[in-house]
């Protein structure tokens, strides 16, 4: 799938399928779709996660109910698919990225989404405790079978991007996820 005819012009494939529920327990009900993503750049991983993301909160409804406001998203750890977050928010939001401590997460009231990178177990069971009923949208690179609390799971390969859904994650917190989320790779398609 790397570059074809075109002599080596980017190409981005974007396609979504719904793979339905992919691991239900009694704990735990995910829903996976996948992305994929074929680029011939050298940042078309760092694109797509922009892009990914900034799809994912535009779904995103807080209760304050101001959909165009700018949101802040907290870093936590060291992101595995791109060291560039900028997401990329479709319509007239964005998202202002502050790079944190755990520790200092949790002192804070502006995190609006809090993203989850590579960081010790200890401090991603406290954030995602900390979470809990709060209106934070929390998305992660670190756990991409979704069964650490996240509400949103990136995963990704040498060509590709996909994203699970923890569906119980998201029903115990006050955010409301339009459920046209799952449509997200329809609307990220065509040339960067």
């Amino acid at each position: 799938m790397g570059s074809g005819a075109g002599g080596g012009r980017c190409k981005v494939l974007a396609s979504l399928f719904l793979i339905g529920a992919s691991l239900t327990t009694p704990q735990m009900s995910v829903q996976a779709a996948s992305q994929t993503i074929v680029e011939d750049s050298g940042d078309g991983m760092a694109r797509a996660v922009n892009r990914m993301v900034g799809g994912i909160v535009s779904y995103a409804r807080w209760p304050d109910g101001a959909a165009d406001s700018a949101r802040v998203m907290c870093m936590v750890g060291t992101p595995r698919l791109t060291n560039r977050m900028a997401p990329e928010v479709p319509g007239a939001g964005s998202v202002l990225v502050r790079r944190l401590s755990a520790a200092t997460v949790t002192r804070r009231t502006d995190c609006d989404i809090l993203f989850l990178g590579r960081l010790p177990v200890a401090d991603r069971r406290q954030l995602v405790a900390w979470v809990r009923g709060r209106p934070i949208l929390t998305i992660t690179d670190d756990d991409a079978a979704c069964i650490y609390g996240a509400m949103f799971c990136l995963s990704g390969r040498a060509a590709s991007l996909s994203f699970s859904v923890n569906l119980d994650a998201i029903g115990r917190g006050p955010l409301r996820i339009d459920p046209r989320v799952l449509s997200i790779g329809r609307s990220t398609g065509g040339a960067p």
